[in-house]
């Protein structure tokens, strides 16, 4: 076997190569190609991590939380078994690794001798690829990034490099010593050491051998274009085709203006932090970083021709020697007037900035030093004795877990626990802005619009099976709140569901269609593909797919969808993210509003497990997309790339992130300031039992068990936001009642649901899932970890 191990330093074009690699995954594994899984999704950062010395931590060591030498040793051996078992699994011919940050970090002699201590079991054919371009364009798109992870020195580092005659080690010489508390760290406050394209080959040849590495050219354009695959083919020996890819716009390159700003702010923040009194969390850092950015030109490559003209020579031989290397593509560009940090503009001042942002900064310092005070507490004594099975000396992480996380977590849950604790993973609450609306008052009433002749207006297509206690309110909510039309789909239903929804469809509220005969994977995404077909769907100004047990909570204005629209004018998508609500201590079926009864849910910070951050999206129907999906439109038409711009939560440019695919938000796209999505997946415990009992709409082929609840059964933090509903949702729901055969239906499904309920508690495999569910008592950080182990990542 063939090991490719690619190590950037571009993080720009590794990105991109790495889509594709990911893209194109399944495919390359049939033709005995495994781009590795086990390391890290896409980048590999995880072996990173692995091999960095021990000594030199880095932001990512820092804020996963492998901080110790210990905890790292746990890593690199974590790292090798899964990658010896994955490779050993799929026996394939190549093997490829790839993460930018082992050409931008790695720097010492020990640190290759551990990766290649970890690779050496798999195989000893070892090749290493890296991707180049002209230095001082990657100088800069790399300044760029470090800007963002907190450098606070100009280009002026790496000029003043340009003057010794080592320029490598010059370079290394700039680099602080890690001090995380201060958030001093080498690799970002540091010169950029690998720019020496010459000294970068010899140092990891003296790691591999002679031979071993290679250098291709970095292109840009060619990694947002069909032409990737070919490059990937190229730059990994791969013979067979791997098939096309999807174009991808290139990146808007940041403001010199904007980043002569951070680099300001940057200083400001580290003489702050450099006292040691304040604890600033490296999002809200990024946060105050986004909030000061203005638009203007990008630094011009041309105006750092010095570095250019340093290293030309040099590549001018590395061009002779490498096949994959092309001297026009490394041409640098033309020289400009010698760069000069740009003027921030409208007299920016970052220590006004500072003081404006300060007290954000002591409220996150206080909520840190009280979850460490807290977190003390606890190992001096205040946590429950051990039982007495357990062993006398238990560890500090047993200390800090709760009673119920002790009995029942097994241990891979109780290491995820502990990786938590530091890590950039562990769920928060500090997200976005305080909830102002939840000391307000109640919304208004709004009166239903009048639509122009053949609009649909605002509309919800939605697939329901036995949810008949929970559909007056939802369609009540929701009309309270300016949607205009339901398109709804039944399948199999035998509680009364349908007969509501064909008498509200007699009402003239909603449209009703029956899918018992659905085919395919799911009866969900069978109704979506015929929903394209119905004039309701077609004739709609906005569409959203949301179940019944989702509700849109709006948080700006009078909390309508034309408020929302206000605030996002040239949107035309807008990625709800969900907010799980838990069974908040309800245990039995009631005659309440959903909304009233249940407040309590996951934090707004919860990246793992990924369905937290999962969100449904409202669309303006423009004909951009081809398919409506469970969570978004698909297939994305030729010419409407750039017609289509989505916004999330908080109303924030996400266009980049979502176009062509994803369902849920990333640490850079979470918001929820203006609109969420309400989900009560669980609502009370015996509701959890008969949705256990009934089955799902998308995934039919999957039960819902106790990992289902320990996924969805969010119960500490509070939300009462939506409550503001309240009054105008009784009046729409009071309307809708007064007529007798709707208000009997509704009657008649509460029943059915109360008996099945009854029958279910007297089933011993339900009633045991309804007890030990209960007794799942579980913090926010322990029930992360739990679902983490229990790989709830499907």
């Amino acid at each position: 076997m063939r090991i490719y191990v690619h190590i950037g330093p571009d993080g720009a074009s590794s990105d991109r190569l790495q889509r594709v690699l990911d893209s194109k995954r399944e495919q390359m594994l049939g033709k005995g190609v495994l781009y590795a899984r086990t390391p890290g999704a896409r980048n590999h950062t995880r072996l990173f991590m692995a091999v960095t010395d021990p000594e030199n931590i880095d932001s990512l060591r820092y804020n996963r939380g492998y901080i110790s030498a210990e905890k790292q040793q746990v890593l690199r051996e974590d790292v090798a078994r899964k990658l010896k078992d994955e490779v050993d699994r799929h026996n394939p011919h190549t093997l490829i690794l790839s993460s930018h940050q082992l050409g931008t970090s790695l720097c010492s002699p020990s640190e290759l001798q551990r990766l290649r201590a970890i690779l050496l079991p798999l195989s000893n054919d070892i090749r290493i690829v890296s991707h180049i371009d002209d230095p001082a364009r990657m100088l800069v798109r790399r300044y760029a990034a470090q800007l963002i992870e907190g450098r606070a020195h100009s280009l002026q580092r790496e000029l003043d490099c340009l003057s010794e005659p080592d320029f490598w080690q010059a370079a290394l010489d700039s680099r602080p010593d890690p001090d995380p508390q201060a958030g001093q760290f080498g690799e970002v406050q540091g010169a950029c050491f690998w720019l020496d394209f010459k000294r970068l080959q010899s140092f990891w040849e003296e790691g591999f051998g002679p031979g071993s590495f290679s250098y291709r050219n970095v292109n840009l354009p060619l990694f947002y274009s069909n032409a990737a695959t070919e490059e990937v083919r190229a730059a990994f020996g791969i013979q067979d085709t791997i098939g096309k890819v999807i174009p991808e716009d290139l990146p808007t390159a940041p403001s010199a203006a904007w980043l002569s700003r951070s680099r300001r702010f940057n200083d400001a923040v580290l003489r702050l932090l450099a006292k040691k009194d304040v604890i600033l969390p490296r999002q809200l850092w990024r946060k105050f970083l986004v909030e000061i950015k203005v638009p203007g030109d990008p630094i011009a490559p041309g105006s750092l021709h010095a570095l250019s003209s340093r290293f030309a020579d040099d590549i001018d031989n590395l061009c002779f020697r490498h096949d994959g290397l092309d001297a026009d593509l490394l041409a640098p560009d033309a020289s400009l007037p010698d760069w000069v940090e740009t003027d921030p503009t409208r007299g920016f001042r970052a220590t006004q900035y500072l003081l404006a942002f300060r007290w954000r900064i002591n409220q996150a310092t206080k909520e840190e030093l009280a979850n460490k005070a807290a977190d003390l507490a606890k190992l001096n004594g205040n946590a429950p004795a051990p039982a007495p099975e357990e062993t006398a000396e238990a560890s500090s992480i047993e200390a800090l877990l709760s009673p119920t996380a002790r009995r029942v977590m097994p241990p891979l849950a109780k290491q995820n626990f502990e990786k938590l604790q530091s890590s950039v993973f562990a769920p928060h609450n500090r997200l976005g802005r305080v909830n102002e609306e939840e000391l307000a008052g109640p919304y208004d009433a709004i009166t239903p619009r009048k639509l122009p002749e053949k609009s649909s207006g605002n509309v919800i297509v939605g697939c329901m099976k036995n949810e008949a206690p929970y559909i007056i309110e939802w369609v009540a909510y929701h009309r309270a709140i300016g949607f205009d039309n339901f398109l709804i789909y039944t399948n199999d239903c035998s509680d009364g569901t349908s007969e509501i929804l064909d008498r509200l469809q007699e009402m003239g509220v909603l449209q009703h269609r029956n899918n018992d005969n659905w085919g395919g994977n799911s009866p969900q995404q069978f109704a979506l593909d015929n929903s394209l077909k119905e004039p309701v769907i077609k004739n709609a100004e906005w569409i959203a797919h949301v179940d019944v047990d989702e509700f849109i909570n709006i948080r700006c204005g009078n909390g309508t969808l034309s408020d929302l629209f206000e605030r996002v004018p040239d949107a035309t998508n807008i990625a709800m993210t969900w907010r799980l609500f838990g069974h908040n201590g309800v245990t039995h079926l009631n005659d309440k509003f959903v909304i009233e009864q249940f407040d309590t849910c996951a934090p707004k910070y919860c990246p793992k497990p990924h369905t937290v951050w999962g969100f449904k999206t409202m669309f303006k129907n423009i004909g951009a997309y081809a398919k409506i999906s469970c969570h978004r439109p698909n297939k994305l038409h030729e010419n409407f790339e750039n017609k289509v711009k989505w916004v999330n939560g908080s109303g924030q440019d996400m266009t980049s992130e979502a176009i062509k695919n994803g369902w849920r938000n990333s640490k850079k796209s979470i918001g929820y300031d203006l609109i969420q999505l309400n989900h009560y997946a669980l609502r009370s415990a015996e509701s959890y039992l008969i949705k256990r009992q009934r089955g799902r709409a998308l995934h039919v082929d999957r039960s819902i068990g106790l990992n289902y609840w320990i996924r969805m059964d969010w119960s500490v933090h509070r939300d009462l936001t939506i409550k503001r509903n309240i009054p105008r949702l009784r009046e729409e729901y009071d309307r809708l009642m007064a007529d007798a055969e709707l208000a009997k239906w509704h009657q008649t499904g509460l029943d059915w649901h109360r008996a099945k309920a009854i029958e279910l508690h007297g089933m011993p495999e339900f009633e045991d899932l309804y007890q030990q569910a209960l007794k799942l008592d579980l913090t926010e950080t322990e029930r992360v970890a739990y679902a983490l182990a229990l790989d709830m990542e499907n």
